[in-house]
């Protein structure tokens, strides 16, 4: 009996991310593949505290992150965290947050799913007004 044939994926991708395009919030976005993508947050401006909490919000993806250089504060559910280079953190998919950053912050981020697509940057709260079918398949 002949034994099946299982094709895989062979693609390699290698970007420059002097090339790479820009999220709408200043990130780069990187390599990114089916279900997982990196973006890069290149020295991110200090913040008050009360201008970082209007980018507070809840995203449809889980952030695994890795601090370059700088420090912030994430502020996470009710929980603040302290983020100084070397530091990793997570943010729950669904997880209400905000970066409150005390010196130019560099950190890498992993999103599954990809952030970028299908609008996963925008809000959580928002697509579910758009879309009030979405509350449902979360």
């Amino acid at each position: 009996m002949m034994k099946e044939q299982v094709k895989h994926d062979t693609s390699v991708v290698k970007l420059d991310s002097s090339r790479s395009p820009r999220g709408p919030m200043g990130e780069k976005y990187l390599a990114s593949g089916v279900r997982l993508s990196m973006r890069l947050w290149d020295a991110e401006p200090v913040t008050t505290e009360s201008e970082a909490r209007v980018g507070e919000s809840e995203r449809d993806y889980e952030v695994v992150g890795y601090v370059v250089s700088g420090s912030a504060l994430l502020h996470i559910e009710g929980q603040v965290v302290r983020l100084d280079p070397g530091s990793s953190y997570v943010v729950p998919r669904g997880a209400r947050h905000f970066y409150h950053v005390l010196e130019p912050f560099t950190a890498i981020e992993a999103t599954s799913p990809p952030a970028q697509v299908h609008g996963r940057d925008a809000p959580l709260s928002h697509r579910m007004t758009e879309d009030p079918t979405r509350a449902e398949k979360l």
